[in-house]
């Protein structure tokens, strides 16, 4: 009986009295404190994010998200059918779920806005288009029913714009959230709009919000703005606020160093889409040539000459001196001097001094300098060429001044530059 009391006490009591941690939920608790729970709990499994809780609450109904978005092994899924239309990597390599769920909230809540103001509603009693998690959370399986094919094709629009604008990979996509604004637009877009014209006008208010650097944050609130923003000014209505608010200044061309940056990838197809052409195939970027060799961007003064020279890695690294070559012709411009890889080029591949001046023209390039390695002259006027070029894409002016200090407050990491070039030019 002793040994009994004592496994009472020391055993039985202890597990009776011990306290478990309980996270406690009531119906009151809105969707999104739900999902915060779930994703703070789950700590040792697959991160949940919105779109698992969507997935969840569908569920409870007899539809299956997960399948409709991802598809099965016999069948694909709206994501597949995505990935269909372009090349493995292409700009829907990243595309998330929850992108695709974003662009379905946007127009559920445009329609419940409109539907509020048709019937009389007016002030704070007209709900806001939105697309922020809380929203999303409370997205009616209807109402995804009732968009998504819409949303799918609209995301299939995207595609085709920014393969026109020469972003082909997905990891050349600036701002991935506004492929979510782009493809709720054209989800939208009636058929007597789907023009040169308006295309143009989507092309300006694009490169405004990646040049501009606007996406960077607060992306929730940028897409809603920009959805209906965007559809009035196409209308005839006025100029979208990310058009109007947003400026690219030429003193941010020294500080663009980062294989990271909206900013940087953005000039990588500005340059591509205003006819630059291989400086020894003197291809254009064709989107279908393009799949078959690839370009990437390396520098015209090589990194190796620039290190002898003395040149900081600040100054070459940067966009003024990078443009978009194949991986054949950075081998064989090595790390040597521009005015011997240009000679070079000639001799070995039967280009004339006038062909190849063209061809670096079509960069962006005064020939002159690169022949004489001119870096600081080179410098100067591919800068003022690149500040044209962004002024043509914005559709308004870049300020511009010679004696302009580079842009305080970025720091983009040299480190993240390196690229194939790199390694070819320590063993040229």
């Amino acid at each position: 009986m002793e040994e009994i009391q004592r496994f009472q006490n020391e055993v039985l009591n202890r597990i009776q009295s011990y306290a478990m941690p309980v996270i406690k939920l009531s119906k009151d608790n809105s969707r999104e404190a739900v999902c915060t729970v779930f994703e703070k709990v789950n700590v040792g499994g697959k991160k949940l994010d919105a779109f698992e809780l969507v997935t969840a609450i569908y569920a409870a109904a007899g539809f299956d998200l997960r399948e409709d978005w991802a598809g099965t092994q016999r069948k694909h899924g709206r994501l597949g059918r995505l990935r269909e239309k372009v090349p493995s990597k292409g700009v829907f390599a990243d595309l998330a779920s929850t992108d695709f769920l974003q662009a379905c909230t946007v127009l559920h809540t445009r329609e419940l806005r409109l539907q509020a103001a048709a019937n009389g509603a007016t002030g704070k009693d007209v709900p806001a288009i939105t697309c922020t998690r809380e929203a999303l959370l409370g997205l009616p399986l209807a109402a995804y029913q009732k968009h998504a094919d819409a949303v799918e094709a609209g995301f299939i629009e995207v595609a085709k714009f920014l393969n026109e604008q020469k972003i082909l990979w997905g990891r050349d996509v600036p701002y991935p959230p506004q492929m979510v604004s782009l493809a709720a637009t054209f989800a939208l877009l009636p058929s007597h709009l789907r023009n040169a014209a308006v295309m143009d006008k989507l092309a300006q208010w694009y490169w405004a919000g990646v040049l501009g650097e606007f996406y960077g944050s607060a992306t929730e609130t940028k897409i809603a703005r920009d959805v209906p923003d965007l559809l009035a000014w196409l209308e005839g209505g006025p100029v979208p606020r990310t058009v109007g608010d947003t400026s690219f200044q030429a003193r941010r061309l020294d500080t663009l160093r980062s294989r990271l940056s909206a900013a940087y990838k953005g000039f990588h197809a500005l340059l591509m889409r205003s006819g630059c052409r291989d400086f020894i195939t003197g291809k254009g970027v064709e989107t279908m040539t393009v799949y078959a060799d690839a370009l990437d961007i390396h520098h015209i003064f090589p990194r190796a000459w620039c290190e002898k020279e003395g040149i900081p890695p600040q100054r070459y690294n940067s966009i003024i001196n990078k443009t978009a070559l194949s991986k054949g012709t950075n081998i064989a411009i090595g790390g040597n001097a521009p005015s011997v890889y240009l000679a070079r080029i000639e001799e070995k591949h039967g280009l004339s001094p006038d062909a190849l001046d063209d061809i670096l023209r079509s960069h962006l390039i005064e020939p002159a300098t690169l022949r004489t390695d001119d870096f600081e002259g080179f410098w100067k006027t591919r800068k003022v060429a690149l500040a044209e070029l962004a002024a043509g894409a914005q559709g308004k002016s870049v300020p511009f001044s010679e004696d302009d200090e580079p842009m305080e407050g970025y720091a983009d990491d040299d480190g993240l530059t390196l690229d194939e070039e790199d390694v070819f030019e320590e063993v040229a």
